[in-house]
């Protein structure tokens, strides 16, 4: 009997410890191998340079900017070792004394209060394993955490720790996330700035000071607690730093602001290399980028996108919660508030509401909001742009309650708390394009308001109607086929029977008539009538033929309808067309990226600038001569105050659904569109010259400040007249060459074209006739589409 009891229990053990052995087995099925970890190295992803040859962004498989342990602060160190793993320069991988205190500590509670994963744990997480909460996964990421502490130094895991953890908003590793908060490199961070990184990787979104300071500070606070009770630093260091401002960076857009020329790129590289050569490859990739350019553009179209956007109407607060008005404005802030700029934008709390001011809280910081910042939001709108609401005589509290979540500006910051404007998010898109007409390079490319919440790249792929921005490849396919802009064609009431809408009844943007219109003229302000005619003249055919050569290549209805635009064409495609008009009649082929070079220093791709003529220089210069005029006088006036000669278009189409203002000078072309991606009215009266044309006049101020135009004087940048161009006087009246009885104005023409005939006075009284019948009696100006 005893001897079968032995037996059955020493079987038993040789069966436990079997099973033991095989379940250790299986854990280890799935944990990488030594030589893995030890030669585990970041893939070499592709890197994307400007056109000064910096860095603009890199496509690769980790996330993050590696930086090596020398160039992490000291500070940092040890603020991520006393807030995370106090014993990381103890233990082997596991921590066994902190896991006793935190089982000690969850059962006093009676909950999970405090975990036991060391650094070494996390980074293996990280890294390795998934993110499951299992308990197979924890006995994984304890086997792989002895091997790493096997096999590296405590050096080398800290580094890799420190390079791979999230740190909120889009920043993995250390250097990502001292540039998102703090504008600068890890290196150049402040014991305060560490405290509060370090800080983060516990939660956070929940802990991010961009979501709520209290709870930022509150964690930076137990984060130095910590490191005093490590005796790494002394308790005044401790106050110090606690109570140090912190300058939170409003350069957080700046850092993504070349998202969508980088996304344009990246889907090239992708069909032309393979996403194994472009993540992977090791490739060096010089684009045409201005990044200040760039820059510029995102700043402009937000701005033109939130202005047209307060138009529409205010859509209510974002959200709401419960304010405990005690708290809120009788208790102690944390000490150490945050720097704020003027013209950030962040989402605020309404505190307390009067008839003219309303006291928020933003970032920890309180401050007021006065009526006049909000009038703007007395016309209230649902979700799809209907008015629900508009009220005469605003107050306040017709619009804001205690507890609603708003987005606010910050207007001023020099007298005590600060003064917010109310803001919101835009819904209308928009998309800006910028090119260099001597080159072709595009130099830069926004595709929307914002590419985190969206990015679909409108520059590039939305197709939307030209609208009245396509009249000067009419205008322009005139003037090669014997018309000149002093011809002049009758503005007058026309009919048109067509099989799919019937009788066609056009009209001109102010519903009225002209007379005779000379064409230059009909351009600037932007003529339907004058087009539709010229467009029937010239013919469908080879005015569609001419938009080919220019390089709009998609499907052009072959009707009359084309004169007002009805075509659809992309941004980058219309841009890159006026181009032609810019460079003298030479088409350049639109290029993003300049060479490409592999790990070998193998030129894979090497683009020059290429050209070729599809348009005579005569007939482009004619174009922009008369396209200065719709920025002299005409829809696009206000382009002016550029103060350098400007040739461009404005361009609205139908029901107001997308607005246009396609410009350039000698040095630089740049498009912007704008509508709403559900194809929805952007409003009454919401034209290219009040919806798209304010874009491109402040990114040009921006490109002007910046130095993206040469020095040259005046004379080199007024567009050049080429050979074959004649000057004449005419009578502006009749088109016909001046007399002394006449008004007179120099006019340009292809030799062989100006006008044989004077102006007599009996043509003189017919014209002013015709235009007194339509009562016209003194030419207006009107800032239309």
């Amino acid at each position: 009997m005893k001897s079968f009891i032995f037996k059955s229990l020493i079987f038993l053990l040789v069966l436990a410890t079997g099973a033991a052995a095989g379940a250790y087995l299986a854990l280890l099925k799935g944990v990488p191998q030594i030589e893995e970890i030890k030669g585990y190295m970041p893939a070499d992803g592709t890197r994307v340079y400007a056109d000064d040859d910096t860095l603009a962004g890199e496509f690769k498989i980790e996330k993050g900017i590696h930086v090596p342990i020398s160039k992490i602060p000291e500070n940092l160190l040890r603020a991520v070792v006393s807030v995370e793993d106090s014993r990381f320069w103890q233990h082997k991988g596991v921590d066994f004394i902190a896991i006793i205190r935190a089982i000690l500590k969850d059962a006093m509670a009676r909950r999970i209060k405090e975990g036991a994963s060391t650094i070494t744990q996390q980074l293996a997480k990280v890294i390795f394993l998934s993110p499951e909460k299992t308990i197979v996964r924890k006995l994984k990421e304890a086997i792989l955490a002895f091997r790493l502490e096997k096999n590296l130094t405590k050096e080398e895991i800290i580094e890799l720790y420190l390079n791979k953890i999230y740190f909120g908003h889009g920043a993995y590793g250390v250097e990502m996330a001292a540039r998102t908060y703090f504008g600068k490199s890890v290196s150049d961070i402040n014991l305060a700035e560490a405290a509060l990184l370090c800080g983060l990787v516990k939660a956070p979104s929940k802990l991010s000071p961009y979501s709520d300071l209290d709870k930022a500070k509150e964690r930076q606070h137990i984060v130095l607690k910590r490191m005093l009770d490590e005796g790494y630093i002394t308790k005044d260091e401790v106050e110090k730093a606690y109570k140090q401002p912190l300058h939170l960076s409003s350069m957080r857009g700046e850092m993504y602001a070349q998202n969508y020329f980088l996304e344009y790129v990246r889907q090239y590289l992708e069909d032309t290399y393979g996403v194994e050569k472009v993540y992977k490859g090791g490739l060096k990739v010089y684009t045409t980028l201005n990044r200040k350019m760039q820059t510029a553009a995102v700043n402009a179209l937000q701005n033109g996108l939130r202005e047209l956007d307060k138009r529409q109407g205010f859509r209510g607060a974002i959200g709401h919660k419960y304010v405990d008005l005690n708290k809120e404005l009788g208790g102690e802030r944390p000490p150490g508030k945050v720097v704020m700029r003027q013209g950030d934008i962040m989402t605020a709390t309404v505190i307390t509401v009067s008839d003219s001011q309303a006291t928020v809280k933003a970032r920890g910081i309180t401050g007021k909001i006065l009526l006049q910042d909000t009038m703007w939001a007395g016309k209230l709108i649902d979700s799809k742009g209907n008015v629900t609401r508009n009220y005469k005589n605003l107050k306040l509290p017709d619009i804001l309650k205690s507890g609603d979540i708003v987005r606010v500006m910050v207007k001023d910051t020099i007298s005590g708390d600060p003064a917010f404007s109310l803001e919101q998010e835009p819904v209308v898109q928009g998309a800006v394009v910028v090119m260099e007409p001597s080159t072709g390079y595009i130099k830069a490319v926004v595709g929307g308001y914002d590419f985190s919440k969206s990015e679909f790249n409108r520059a590039v792929f939305a197709k939307r109607q030209a609208g009245s921005a396509f009249k000067p490849i009419i205008y322009a396919a005139a003037m090669d086929h014997d018309y000149t802009p002093a011809s002049t064609i009758m503005d007058e009431p026309v009919s048109y029977s067509t099989e799919q809408f019937g009788e066609w009844k056009p009209e001109n943007y102010d519903r009225k008539f002209h007379g005779p219109t000379r064409l230059r003229e009909a351009l600037a302000y932007s003529r339907n009538i004058v087009t539709i005619k010229l467009l029937e003249k010239v013919g469908v055919g080879k005015v569609i033929k001419f938009a080919n050569a220019l390089g709009i290549l998609g499907s052009l209805p072959y009707n009359l309808s084309l004169a007002l635009g009805s075509l659809s064409v992309t941004p980058l495609e219309l841009t890159s067309a006026f181009c032609v008009f810019a460079q003298d009649g030479t088409k350049m082929n639109p290029i993003a990226i300049k060479y490409i070079v592999d790990t070998d220093k193998n030129v894979l791709e090497n683009n020059q600038p290429e050209g070729s003529r599809v348009v005579s220089p005569q007939t482009a210069f004619l174009a922009t001569s008369m396209l200065e005029d719709v920025v002299k006088y005409g829809t696009a006036k206000r382009a002016k105050a550029l103060g350098i000669p400007v040739a461009g278009k404005t361009g609205t189409t139908n029901d107001y659904n997308d607005a246009w203002f396609i410009g350039y000078t000698t040095e630089l072309a740049a498009g912007v569109w704008v509508g709403f991606d559900n194809m929805r009215s952007l409003g009454t009266k919401e034209t290219g010259a009040r919806a798209a044309l304010p874009v491109w006049i402040d990114f040009m101020k921006q490109a002007v400040s910046e130095g993206a135009f040469s020095d040259s004087g005046d004379d080199k940048r007024s567009f050049p007249v080429p050979e074959g161009i004649v000057t004449a006087v005419i009578d502006p009246l009749t088109g016909l060459l001046a007399t002394n009885e006449t008004e007179k104005m120099v006019e340009f023409f292809k030799e062989g074209t100006v006008p044989r005939a004077y102006s007599t006075k009996a043509q003189r009284d017919a014209v002013k006739k015709r235009k007194a019948e339509f009562g016209v009696t003194e030419e207006a100006e009107h800032e239309v589409d």
